[in-house]
């Protein structure tokens, strides 16, 4: 669980998506955090103290005078024992205290005497489309921003007002996402990372072609954790039923010829290559209009293949990855003797990194077993879920970075 052993103080101020706030705790405790729910006044009139003792387990406070407390200093003892104190929803007003250092109730006071190097403070932001964009909010927002909390970003759509625009809490799973990735280590923070994921589709007819049994999860992993990271993340995605990583850029392709292009246009950019995809060695020379019909002799029609183009060659050879300015990191997905054919694929297509797994037993699956190959020898991460072995990655990949600590 991505939250284990994490204390969270979640804290409601007054606004309609406090109801959101129920389905996060609940989020929160499934991935292993305890919470510790505190409610402002005004946001005991949207839900009850009683949903939220139920579903965080614990009592909530919603005053400052709480006799629980034997030294009656509940804003202390609470904001000591957090690893972080998030405020979902957190309205205008409450933004506007914060900056100001107004503690005039539990929840204000809470976040005033917190230990701002040790206890970090998420805010949630959840208001009407007009509060959101007023010069004042956006003035609070960078300043709060300065003094050290992390603002997350707002939802886009329909409000409870009837009006339609940015300003409400994003949903509770793009939270929880948020409080993970907080935690997560930002050794890529400040690096642009190219990823390609998944098949590719060599279209013989409108209505077949040449794919494999890819499903790009563990691209689409590598693409979350390299997000997770710190990192400005391009994913470059083949023909797959994968939802996009919240927070990272996606290019949808379906030949490798395409996904080359997509490659190339990104590179200049990118400090890191990650090429996962289970690209097509080859494709038809001819592509028909027309979906090829039987003719009833029993013959199949002769199919010309030509070879594709090597995506990862071609931009580890590139002047930006000989000169180091690209780190590329090679994907082999083999059936036998996989570590003679990761350290033969390494070598041939000069890359200083390269992961190998045994395609047939991680396609399609939520968890794999790598072997990182480079000019040291090997390594082998055992079989895990696919994203702790993409986070294991990115922080080997870090490691190996131009400038990265010894």
């Amino acid at each position: 669980m991505d939250l284990d052993g994490k204390h969270i103080v979640l804290g409601l101020t007054g606004g309609i998506a406090c109801y959101k706030a129920a389905e996060l705790c609940r989020a929160l405790i499934k991935e292993g955090a305890s919470v510790q729910v505190v409610m402002t006044e005004a946001a005991a009139q949207f839900i009850t103290p009683v949903t939220l003792q139920a579903l965080s387990q614990r009592s909530v406070y919603t005053s400052q005078w709480d006799a629980r407390e034997a030294n009656n200093m509940a804003h202390i003892n609470l904001s000591r024992e957090a690893d972080a104190i998030l405020i979902a929803p957190c309205s205008a007003d409450f933004m506007a205290k914060l900056l100001h250092g107004n503690a005039d109730d539990l929840l204000s006071l809470m976040c005033l005497a917190r230990p701002i190097e040790s206890v970090p403070l998420l805010l949630a932001p959840a208001m009407n489309r007009e509060m959101w964009a007023h010069p004042a909010t956006m003035r609070n927002v960078a300043q709060l921003r300065l003094d050290g909390a992390t603002v997350l970003g707002v939802g886009v759509g329909e409000q409870a007002c009837g009006e339609t625009g940015d300003g409400r809490m994003r949903e509770p799973a793009e939270l929880l996402h948020d409080v993970i990735a907080f935690f997560q280590p930002k050794v890529l923070a400040g690096q642009r990372v190219l990823i390609t994921a998944g098949p590719t589709f060599e279209a013989i007819d409108p209505v077949r072609g040449i794919t494999n049994r890819s499903s790009g999860k563990m691209g689409f992993a590598l693409a979350r954790a390299a997000q997770e990271a710190g990192a400005d993340v391009t994913l470059v995605a083949g023909p797959v039923a994968l939802a996009t990583p919240q927070g990272v850029r996606r290019v949808d392709v379906q030949s490798a010829q395409e996904m080359l292009q997509a490659c190339l246009l990104h590179m200049d950019s990118a400090q890191v290559f990650i090429a996962t995809a289970a690209v097509a060695d080859w494709r038809p020379q001819v592509s028909t209009d027309q979906k090829i019909k039987k003719d009833g002799s029993g013959q199949a029609p002769l199919l010309a293949l030509e070879e594709n183009a090597d995506i990862l060659a071609t931009l580890a050879q590139s002047a930006r990855a000989q000169s180091g300015a690209l780190f590329c990191v090679g994907f082999a997905a083999e059936s036998h003797d996989l570590l003679a054919h990761a350290t033969a694929k390494r070598q041939r297509k000069g890359v200083p990194l390269l992961v190998g797994n045994i395609g047939p037993a991680t396609f399609g699956q939520d968890d794999n077993a790598l072997l990182l190959v480079d000019a040291q020898g090997a390594v082998d991460l055992p079989r895990a879920s696919k994203l702790s072995l993409a986070r294991i990655l990115v922080r080997e990949i870090s490691q190996r970075l131009p400038g990265a600590p010894l």
